[in-house]
């Protein structure tokens, strides 16, 4: 018996098509006819899965448009036999037990499992009777009908759904139709391909372009769910400016749609087609990239972007945009694991990236070896790529040490002193030279790391001469490159001995000296910087050079005398002068000559006053100027030039106030040094007073007469003295600051005002007077604290010299005889002091009596 109509509520409503209807009962008649009574019966909701899928998410008080709800009736129903009984949906895959029931296979199968589970006998879920069999029989006829029922109403909703994705129809309507459209594609992956046959996804992608952050958002959404796991619709995606409108929504701070366009992202990332036009995308790696180091993200929106970026690494482009925007580790991988091209075009890019010094660092640490490989590489573009990333990573001290533990010293060495067929071009071992100098500025010791068989190192002879021949015989850049080499190998104590050597035996001193007068601004630099390195060392040799070679002085002074505020190259060239030999008569002479003092002297002022500009180089500049001024102080006896200069600008009082000099440590010994050699000089240029000749009666009484009284006499030298004209420190008050600079916490600046102030105790001057002088600037007892606490050698042979005079005042000695750390001090430096210092201790301790004084005793031998 055929069945010609489904029931619907309590209402009679035709069968879904006439064929399919013949199809379902013919075949059902002939698999059970309890199929077919179920058809017929009568079940409560047969819209609601429809009706949900449809409205979910919105507030079912809310009505559509009178024409969109007319578009719905055209809907067909849920008919109950389409619906499981257990899951109450309707069933993909139906199947009918023992006794006519149908359900969906994986409801029934997962019901008798519980069955078995619970020590139950399978029974029927509806009528609970036991069932001698669990054997299931599809229906396919009905599975069937079900399909088709379910192609037809989709088909129907698919059509409402393109025509409410529109911007003229209202928002409802639009979430409606995307809401639809998830729900189609999350049914079933085939319902994808419908998507994109029926031409939806375009009218999809329009949508992002909407007014409404919901429409927007929900689009986003849409295309992530029709995308996933369906590369034919990616493609699609790749058309026009879909990707490029995507990646715009990563702009929008802390928003759903953010973290929706990086979810999607994610997703497209998946096909390589869609890598390269992500990455095509200006700025899209940049802030996927910023993304991912983020502390304000959603942590799962950092995740999917950190995964979008590793599927993007696919490209090789993206990982070259990546290193430029701080993401180095997918290049680095390259180079460690890539085929040989990949690795040299990855090493070639990284040369022209500008990498921080932390970045160089881990570079190093990474594929530090690497690069030292490809360098080696027999190819020029292997060697190229390889020097070009080692000049970008090795110019930091950490990596640069980092790149020797990997091997660069040898090979580098090798690159720059091969020559004939193998030999690199002059633009490449000028990049060799590079690498080099930033090697050697990293401090390491080379004197260690052998250069081959032949335990050659970087400081020995040859290398140090086959370094000197390059730079004579190459064009200005490779020269100013090797210079620097030079500069760091002198930085060192541990290597610059060598490098001196090498250089004296070389005959290169006048070649080197000539660099000062290039016209490149770097290569004399390089070379004044050298210069002053070699000066403390062979400042001799360099002083006799500049004196007998025309040109080099005078451009030095030049150099000095530039007024664009203060530079390194000033810095290095008055370093240079500063450490030249101060007693070379001859070369002070010459400064003379070129007015250089004058120019110092208001160098000098220009800085103390503030006029010039300060930079980071001002502090050095200003220790040499005042250490080449006090070269003047050092021949004043011999050269009546720099005495009169000296009186002209009244250098002891400017050397007196350089002492103020807090925080210029080097400014303050040298002034305290200068102080002293003009102090030294007040006893010679002290204007002795003429006494009258005494009269008649005093030549016949000479008892009667008294000496004629002199008044304005200087204490300690007994004549006219002053500061500018005989550079006396008693008249120029500069014993108090000369005292003030005992309690400096540098040894040398102590050393350098001891030695001042004891040319106050001196034999040419009224040693009892200069001891009140001492009294009057409370510089007793800080000369004391310097004897006891013996901070250096210099320190105490100075210390115990001023005490032994300080103690020839029967009142003071008596007074410092109480005092035991005196007295073990002296006894300490009799101990173990040089000889003379043991000498004078000993006098020092007869003073205050611990040695007993035997002079008078002994008769004298003749």
């Amino acid at each position: 018996m055929h069945c010609s109509r489904f029931k619907r509520g309590n209402e009679i409503q035709t069968a879904p098509s006439r064929q399919s209807y013949r199809q379902f009962s013919d075949d059902a008649e002939a698999a059970d006819c309890c199929l077919v009574g179920a058809c017929t019966g009568i079940l409560q909701g047969i819209q609601k899965e429809m009706a949900e899928n449809w409205d979910e998410s919105f507030d079912p008080g809310s009505q559509s448009d009178e024409s969109f709800q007319l578009d719905r009736t055209h809907i067909e129903p849920i008919y109950d036999a389409f619906v499981c009984p257990l899951t109450k949906q309707v069933m993909r895959d139906p199947v009918t037990i023992e006794n006519g029931q149908t359900f969906d296979r994986e409801a029934i199968e997962r019901w008798f499992k519980e069955c078995k589970e619970n020590g139950r006998k399978p029974v029927c879920p509806l009528t609970q009777r036991e069932l001698r069999s669990t054997e299931l029989n599809p229906s396919i006829a009905l599975r069937n009908t079900i399909e088709e029922w379910t192609t037809r109403n989709d088909a129907a909703l698919l059509d409402i759904a393109r025509r409410a994705l529109s911007q003229g129809n209202s928002e409802r309507d639009i979430l409606q139709a995307l809401n639809y459209i998830q729900h189609f594609c999350q049914k079933s992956r085939s319902n994808k391909h419908v998507i994109r046959t029926t031409g939806l996804i375009p009218m999809i992608v329009d949508m992002l372009k909407s007014s409404s952050r919901r429409v927007r958002f929900k689009t986003l959404e849409t295309l992530r769910i029709v995308t996933e796991e369906n590369s034919d619709n990616k493609e699609i995606m790749a058309e026009g400016d879909t990707v490029r409108t995507i990646v715009k929504f990563l702009s929008h701070e802390m928003s759903k749609e953010r973290e929706e366009a990086v979810s999607l992202l994610y997703e497209l990332s998946k096909s390589e087609v869609l890598c390269e036009k992500i990455g095509s995308v200006n700025g899209a790696i940049l802030i996927l990239v910023g993304m991912t180091s983020s502390n304000s993200e959603n942590v799962l929106t950092v995740e999917k972007a950190e995964k979008t970026l590793e599927n993007l690494e696919k490209c090789e482009k993206n990982v070259l945009q990546m290193a430029e925007n701080g993401r180095l580790q997918p290049l680095l991988m390259r180079i460690l694991e890539g085929p040989s091209e990949t690795k040299l075009s990855m090493a070639a890019f990284l040369g022209e990236l500008v990498l921080s010094n932390d970045v160089k660092i881990l570079v190093a640490k990474t594929v530090g070896s690497s690069l030292v490989n490809i360098m080696r590489g027999g190819t020029v573009q292997s060697r190229e790529a390889g020097l070009k990333a080692l000049n970008q990573i090795s110019s930091c001290e950490a990596s640069a040490k980092m790149l020797l533990e990997a091997g660069i010293l040898p090979p580098l060495v090798k690159d720059l002193f091969t020559v004939g067929v193998n030999q690199l071009p002059m633009r490449l071992k000028e990049v060799s030279a590079t690498v080099l100098a930033n090697i050697v500025s990293s401090g390491y010791d080379f004197d260690s790391i052998s250069l081959g068989p032949e335990h050659q190192t970087l400081v020995s002879e040859d290398i140090i001469h086959n370094l000197l021949h390059l730079i004579s015989n190459t064009g200005p850049s490779i020269e100013c490159k090797l210079l620097q080499v030079l500069v760091g190998l002198t930085s060192s104590p541990t290597t610059v001995v060598n490098v001196v050597a090498a250089i004296k035996s070389s005959g290169a001193t006048i070649s080197l000296i000539q660099f000062i007068e290039a016209s490149q601004k770097e290569l004399r630099l390089a070379s004044l910087k050298l210069l002053q390195h070699l000066s403390p060392h062979m400042g001799q040799e360099l002083a006799d050079s500049l004196r007998g070679t025309a040109g080099q002085l005078g451009t030095l002074i030049r150099v000095i005398s530039e007024n664009n505020g203060i530079t390194e190259e000033q810095a290095a060239a008055i370093g240079l002068l500063a450490d030249l030999p101060e007693r070379d008569l001859g070369l002070t002479r010459q400064l003379l000559d070129e007015k250089a003092f004058e120019l110092v002297i208001s160098r000098v002022s220009s800085i103390r006053h503030g006029s010039t500009r300060g930079s980071r180089f001002v502090t050095p500049y200003l220790e040499g100027l005042v250490q080449v001024l006090a070269r003047l102080t050092f021949v004043l006896a011999d050269e009546p030039r720099a005495l009169a200069l000296a009186r002209e600008h009244d250098l002891a009082a400017l050397f007196t106030d350089l002492l103020q000099s807090n925080g210029l440590d080097k400014v303050q010994m040298v002034s305290a040094m200068a102080l002293e050699n003009l102090s030294e000089e007040s006893k010679r240029l002290t204007e002795l007073p003429e006494l009258p000749k005494p009269g008649f009666c005093a030549l016949v009484f000479p008892c009667l007469s008294k000496p004629p009284a002199v008044t304005g006499l200087c204490s300690l030298h007994h004549g006219t003295c002053s500061m500018k004209e005989t550079f006396c420190l008693l008249e120029g008050k500069a014993v108090g600051k000369l005292v003030a600079c005992l309690d400096h916490t540098n040894e040398k600046v102590v050393e350098a005002a001891l030695a001042a102030l004891c040319t106050l105790l001196d034999d040419n001057v009224d040693i009892a007077q200069g001891v009140i002088v001492l009294c009057d600037a409370e510089g007793i007892k800080p000369i004391l604290e310097v004897l006891r606490e013996k901070r250096t050698e210099i320190l105490r042979q100075r210390a115990v010299w001023a005490v032994e005079r300080i103690l020839r005042t029967d009142d003071i000695a008596y007074e410092i005889s109480g005092d035991p750390n005196v007295s073990t001090a002296l006894v300490d430096a009799f101990q173990h002091g040089d000889y003379l210092t043991r000498q004078i201790a000993e006098r020092a301790l007869k003073h205050v009596d611990k040695i007993p004084n035997f002079s008078g005793i002994f008769p004298n031998v003749a």
